[in-house]
Order: C-alpha cells, then sequence, then structure tokens
C-alpha cells in the first residue's frame, strides 16, 4: 500500500493539518510509529506519543488540539477509532485479486464471481456461488448449494455445510463450522437415543464476523440466523434455530441452547450460557458466567450471576456472600 495524507482525507471524510503530499506504506501502533508508517489517536492515555511519534501520518479526532508541537501530519476525522477501521477495509479491498490454487477442486457448476481468491485444497462444491473478491483459504470446504457474497473472507480449514447462506463482508476465521447438525436426539423407551435429521439452513447476514473454531448448527426446520453486524468471538456455539439479533457482540466460549433468540446491540460475556426456548431482549448487557435460565423482557439491562439477574442486585448480593464467608 501507498497513502499520501491527501488521499487518506479523502477517503475518510477528513481534514489535513500538515503536509497533504505526506506519504506512508505501513501501519504502525501509536507508541512505536516509524517513518513511512500511519498511525492512529484516539484514547488520552496515549497523548504523549502524538507528539514523539516518528510516524509520517496520524489519524486524530477533530476535537483532538495539540499541546506541543507535533512532528507528524495529522488526519482529522470525527471519530479516529472507526476511520481506522475504515481504512484497513479500504486497504484489504484494493488488495483483491484473482487466484485460484492448482490443488484446489471447484466443481463445475459452481458460480464464482470476479477477484475470487481459492487457496490451494479447498474445495467449492456444485452449484455454490462465490460473489466477488472474496478469498477462501486453503483447506475450506464449501458444501453443494453454498451462497457466499461478496468481499468475504474465509479463513483456512473452515467447513460451511451444503445450502447454507453468507452475506456480503463476512470473515469466518480458522476451523469455524457452519451448518453442522443441531444437538437432537429423542428418548427412546429402551433408554437409547434416536438422532433427529435437522433440515433446515443458517443464515449469516452481511457484515457479520464469526471467531475462530467457533460452531453455528443448522435448524431442524426453519433456519439458524446470524443478523446483520453482528460479532462473535472464538470457540462460541449456536445451537440449532437460534437467531441471533443485529449489531450483538458475543465473548468467547459463550453457549446459546437451541430455539432461543438474541435482540439487537447485546453485549453478552465470555462463558454465558444461555437456555433454549428463551427470549432475550435488546440492548441487553450479560456479564462473564452468566447463567440465563429465563426470558429477559426488559431491554437495556445488565445481568449477571447464575442464575442470572439484575447486576446491583448481584453486587449486594456478592457483598453479603463475603461477609458470610469470613
Amino acid at each position: 500500500m501507498e497513502f499520501k495524507a491527501k488521499e487518506i482525507a479523502e477517503i475518510l471524510g477528513g481534514v489535513v493539518e500538515g503536509n497533504p503530499e505526506a506519504t506512508v506504506t505501513t501501519f504502525a501502533r501509536i507508541e512505536s510509529g516509524k517513518s513511512g508508517a500511519i498511525c492512529f489517536f484516539a484514547n488520552p492515555k496515549y497523548e504523549q506519543y502524538v507528539y514523539t511519534s516518528k510516524a509520517d501520518i496520524i489519524i486524530v479526532n477533530k476535537s483532538f488540539e495539540p499541546k506541543q508541537p507535533v512532528g507528524a501530519t495529522l488526519v482529522k476525522v470525527d471519530d479516529a477509532y472507526a476511520a481506522v477501521a475504515t481504512l484497513l477495509e479500504y486497504v484489504n479491498r484494493r488488495k483483491c485479486r484473482r487466484y485460484r490454487g492448482c490443488r484446489s477442486r471447484v466443481r463445475w457448476s459452481a458460480k464464482v464471481g470476479r477477484k475470487v481468491y481459492i487457496g490451494d485444497f479447498a474445495y467449492v462444491g456444485k452449484n455454490a456461488v462465490i460473489g466477488d473478491c472474496t478469498k477462501i483459504y486453503e483447506h475450506v470446504f464449501v458444501g453443494d448449494g453454498v451462497k457466499i457474497g461478496s468481499n468475504c473472507i474465509i479463513y483456512p480449514g473452515v467447513r460451511i455445510y451444503p445450502g447454507m447462506e453468507i452475506g456480503n463482508n463476512v470473515i469466518i476465521h480458522a476451523n469455524a463450522v457452519i451448518g453442522s447438525d443441531g444437538f437432537g436426539f429423542a428418548p427412546l423407551e429402551d433408554g437409547t437415543w434416536k438422532k433427529i435429521e435437522h433440515m433446515g439452513h443458517v443464515i449469516i447476514e452481511d457484515d457479520v464476523e464469526i471467531g475462530a473454531n467457533t460452531t453455528v448448527d443448522k435448524s431442524q426446520m426453519g433456519c439458524t440466523v446470524i443478523r446483520k453486524g453482528t460479532k462473535l468471538d472464538n470457540l462460541i456455539q449456536i445451537a440449532h434455530n437460534v437467531e441471533v439479533g443485529p449489531n450483538t457482540v458475543i465473548a468467547a466460549q459463550t453457549g446459546i441452547a437451541g430455539s432461543s433468540k438474541i435482540g439487537e446491540h447485546c453485549i453478552i460475556g465470555g462463558q454465558v450460557g444461555i437456555a433454549g426456548h428463551i427470549s432475550i431482549a435488546d440492548n441487553t448487557s450479560l456479564g462473564a458466567q452468566a447463567g440465563v435460565l429465563g426470558t429477559i423482557k426488559e431491554s437495556g439491562k445488565a445481568f449477571m450471576g447464575t442464575p442470572a439477574i439484575p447486576y446491583k442486585d448481584y453486587l449486594r448480593s456478592y457483598a453479603v456472600f463475603k461477609k458470610a464467608g469470613k
């Protein structure tokens, strides 16, 4: 990559303060900026590095007023943190190129868009559809009839079962599994368990990111759905028929049991367990290791503990627990 300050400002809708011809070829953290690098400053505790950084360009908020001389050219934007994400995405898309590994296998009936990267030992099944500028890395399995949108990144070892649907701008990290059977078994009189076939699908909407080794099970009937803008960390289990609302974030090792519905803009901490067939209201926050056993109806509330109770109640209860242990 190579960008001038004026080009970066145009991409980000910002303004240049300094040399508009300043040129960069790499990214760096603000505390380790060097010549030829671009950094960003958003957290006040890192302000000292703005004055000492050797970087040629620093992205800052428009509200930032330097207290000392700054050697770098500043690109001022509304939100420096979001601007860097936008710039990184822009750079990644500029690298878009067509490649098909000689040891990959793409079935003749698959429809592959422009500038698609398919790594060695990847498999793309019959009637699959791959959108423009999508990258399918080595050892990925894309089953028959899978639909993957444009500008997606599917990292090595991902398995996408037949018939699943992936939107645009989706990132799926290594060894995630999309569309495996849900955990459904019927008890029989002799004490054994009969498998319940799962005939449904998984739909991953646009702008979703799914962490490494995360699993999203297909539904028995209908669809398991991860809505637009949701971010899933590593090692998460999403069971059959679950729906996760838009722009929800879920931290590692969380498990959501079958047929539960998670609202939009929820924040779910690590190792949270959510029981099956319940609903979580919009804008709910669940602290780490919370165990949610029943429906949460009121939006905008925070919960913690097992069973999960309102956050302030938990703090009061914890104070009592500490006293009881003395």
